[in-house]
């Protein structure tokens, strides 16, 4: 197909919404308010918006101008850059191959989710009955219902990724769902993804803003978000503050897997991708902030929940063991009373001391979570204590699955784009084709997260398949725009776009500042690897109802290898191959111009 005959989006609009469904997903949900926990509160946002402008800004706006210059997904981009850099391409989409893989099996679980909140008692809310119909079962009593409801339930999980299982069935059906809504989805390529992001876009900010004003009206609620906007400022002096807030702007911006380029290439030629890459940038970032605030409420209202909860089991348990009036102890007092009988009646009070609990609202708040540990067992333990618990339980997993279907069209269109480019694949197979046997392989690899130990490979997917390789592919993409193709002949090519060239900042970030940070966020994540020792995992112990940490074995550690170098290597086994194909030809046309010389002779 020829960049004359390539479809567009129907509007510029169409293009930021699909910009936006891509960029805001789930980790503006459930990894923005964890970070913001863990360094500073409100402080947080100082080394996050400083990143914004240093690092993610420019990096979106040069991957929107490469597409959009191209009009090519992101092995024919960089390819045409030059020859040697093909394998930015090749490993943009093996690194987009490897999220599609375990990202929708993300999806699944939110439909299950769904499907099991239309009860008249959500079934993470309390634990069944054991086969005696004599109490609850074991491992649901020692952990909660919602540990148990997603630990057993949904992923049935094992207790060592050593220890495989069957395919969870449930789970296998709830994926195959998630990925045929995917290709209906991208069936038509940017036409049908085009129509789709005007929902996936907007809904969730509905939903969200609902949840807000549920959110603020919950009890204990502004404890939680006032501990949100409660800086301490001392979290500024951490390195590993600073660090954070630079990947979780770039993971968050989606750079590196080719979505962007790919969208970018269906624009117009003049197309203004500078004015949207900077409201892209601050809509997503913004995002995380609204929903950091929806978040620390119902961290809040859960916090509160659970410490007047103790307190009441606290003023129970003294009431009962020394014989005291309902009236005498209450909430407000309960401490005072624990310290005062312990003073007055020491042995009667060891007989109860193990039971006794220390109450704080504090420790509470301070409890930090992130990924699916929030968004699905600390979010569904807050929403079960909820009025109308099952309303806000479909809506919750209805925006978690428009964010995660939203961020997937991105995903899916940085693999299928390339592939689309390639005239072989083309001329021989329709788009419709293409797209679906990329899905239908996607489905198919993926059956190996709903088995019993899949989650392990999940968490192995999650942790080591699109960090390390994404720094580099971006790293070298800066690099090479700047170095290789020339910094200046980008800039004639922004003014042909744009009808101006790119000011100072652009220039100082693209050539310096950016690089720069990308190299250092390199290093850092190559030197926590080797001294992080051996790799280690969350396993799932039903006799103690919690996560113990466990070594990966021999095997585990070597697939980790194999998926960092699958997507690494590409790009110098790409250059050498190029290097090799222009060797060859030039000995191919010395021969050819010695045997011309010999016949004519």
């Amino acid at each position: 197909m020829s960049k004359e005959a390539r479809p567009s989006w129907d509007s510029p609009m169409q293009f930021v919404l699909a910009c936006v469904s891509y960029a805001v997903g789930l980790g503006n949900v459930w990894r923005f308010p964890y970070l913001c926990q863990m360094h500073g509160g409100g402080g947080f946002l100082i080394p996050y918006l400083l990143m914004l402008v240093l690092e993610g800004i420019p990096l979106f706006c040069m991957e929107l101008a490469i597409g959009q210059k191209m009009r090519l997904g992101s092995i024919g981009a960089w390819t045409a850059i030059s020859p040697y850099l093909g394998g930015l391409g090749i490993a943009s989409v093996v690194t987009s191959m490897y999220l599609c893989l375990y990202y929708n099996v993300i999806n699944a679980w939110s439909f299950w989710y769904l499907f099991h909140s239309f009860q008249s008692v959500l079934p993470w809310a309390e634990c069944p009955i054991n086969t005696n119909r004599t109490g609850y079962l074991e491992e649901c009593e020692v952990a909660s219902p919602t540990q148990y409801f997603f630990y057993r339930e949904t992923l049935n999980i094992s207790s060592s990724i050593d220890e495989n299982g069957g395919i969870h069935m449930g789970q296998a059906l709830c994926l195959l769902l998630a990925w045929i809504i995917v290709y209906l989805f991208i069936v038509r390529g940017v036409k049908s993804t085009g129509m789709v992001v005007y929902f996936t876009a907007t809904f969730p900010y509905v939903v969200l803003i609902i949840y807000l004003i549920r959110g603020v009206t919950l009890h204990g609620a502004w404890n939680g978000v006032k501990y949100m906007f409660t800086p301490k400022l001392e979290q500024l002096a951490n390195p590993q503050t600073w660090i954070n807030a630079a990947t979780q702007i770039f993971f968050s911006l989606g750079l590196g897997f080719g979505s962007l380029i790919a969208f970018a290439s269906y624009n117009h030629h003049n197309n203004n991708f500078e004015r949207q890459a900077v409201a892209v940038s601050l809509i997503n970032s913004g995002t995380s902030v609204f929903a950091s605030v929806v978040t620390f409420a119902i961290y809040g209202f859960k916090a509160t929940f659970n410490y007047e909860s103790c307190l009441e089991r606290m003023r129970l348990l003294m009431l009962n063991t020394f014989d005291l009036s309902e009236e005498t102890i209450s909430a407000e007092n309960v401490t005072e009373w624990i310290h005062h009988l312990n003073v007055t009646y020491p042995e009667k009070f060891a007989s109860i001391a193990s039971k006794i609990e220390d109450c704080s609202l504090q420790a509470e708040l301070d409890t930090a979570v992130e990924g699916t540990g929030l968004a699905f067992i600390v979010y569904s333990e807050a929403i079960k204590n909820m009025p109308l618990s099952q309303l806000w339980s479909v809506l919750y997993f209805v925006m978690l699955l428009l964010l995660g279907m939203g961020s997937m069209l991105g995903n899916v269109t940085a693999i299928i784009t390339p592939l689309g480019d390639i005239k072989f694949l083309s001329r021989t197979l329709s788009n419709e084709t293409i797209n679906g046997l990329v899905c239908l392989l996607c489905l198919l690899l993926g059956f190996g997260f709903t088995s019993r130990s899949g989650n392990y490979w999940f968490t192995i997917f999650n942790e080591y398949a699109a960090t390390l390789s994404l720094l580099f592919i971006v790293f070298i993409e800066v690099v090479s725009v700047c170095y290789v193709y020339g910094l200046r002949r980008f800039e004639k090519d922004i003014e042909d776009m744009l009808g101006h060239r790119p000011n100072w900042y652009w220039k100082v970030m693209w050539a310096a500042i950016s690089p720069l940070l990308l190299f250092s966020l390199f290093i850092f994540y190559i030197i926590n690897y080797i001294q992080g020792g051996t790799p280690t995992y969350q396993a799932w112990d039903k006799n103690l109802g919690k996560s113990v940490v466990q070594e990966y074995p021999v095997y585990g550690q070597a697939f980790i290898a194999l998926l960092l170098a699958s997507s690494l290597s590409c790009v110098p086994l790409a250059a050498l191959y190029a290097a090799c194909r222009k060797k060859q030809r030039g000995t191919s046309l010395r021969q050819h111009a010695v045997n011309t010389v010999t016949s004519t002779v």
